[in-house]
């Protein structure tokens, strides 16, 4: 076997290791927390408690645009970019929304962190808040999703749940659970508030 090959397959073999070593590391990442409500054939309505987020405001409108733009200054928040110069872990998803107005982009804090312990962030444009409590439906898919797969998403959920006589408000949202650099088991939701009286039985 010559060289060449040895080298090919050692750079396989790490680059599979290195799949497998962010697929673990996903797992082990705190994910916020919620209540499965009802599963549905092609989606599931979960309820959400309050949560605290970090957030950056935009007028993009793709979604890559927002998650370039975006991600780079929470993460600078996240890894002490802030007052306290403080390292706050990373947690999955991180939330996306676009709509003709406004664009969003949020990281879930970890559980423990209130708007009244965090650090304050260096970057003015950062702001902390509260999430309100909500009920959601929500519909799961993998792979690198485009601006418009997203789209294509959020047609069918509106479709599922106009079929099913759901009701829902707001704008719908993108959450992503994996790193860029992660090719395999990739997670992606779409998901949009419902009117919280169609659900009786509150977590």
């Amino acid at each position: 076997m010559n060289t060449l090959k040895i080298i090919g397959i050692i750079a396989i073999a790490a680059f599979f290791i290195f799949q497998i070593y962010i697929s673990m590391s996903i797992n082990n990442t705190e994910k916020q927390s919620y209540k499965l409500v009802r599963s549905e054939k092609e989606f599931e309505i979960r309820h959400y408690p309050s949560a605290t987020m970090a957030k950056v405001n935009s007028n993009v409108k793709s979604y890559s645009d927002l998650g370039r733009i975006g991600f780079g200054k929470l993460a600078k928040y996240i890894f002490g970019g802030n007052s306290q110069k403080k390292q706050i872990a990373m947690t999955s998803p991180v939330h996306m929304s676009i709509n003709d107005s406004n664009s969003t982009m949020s990281f879930v804090m970890p559980s423990g962190f209130d708007k009244e312990n965090l650090p304050s962030p260096n970057n003015s444009e950062i702001i902390l808040e509260t999430s309100e409590p909500e009920y959601v439906a929500v519909i799961q898919f993998g792979g690198f999703p485009s601006t418009d797969q997203i789209n294509e998403k959020i047609e069918t959920l509106k479709e599922l749940l106009n079929k099913t006589g759901i009701k829902h408000y707001s704008n719908f949202r993108f959450l992503g659970y994996n790193p860029p650099y992660q090719l395999f088991g990739r997670r992606n939701e779409v998901i949009v508030s419902l009117n919280a009286d169609q659900f009786k039985a509150a977590p």
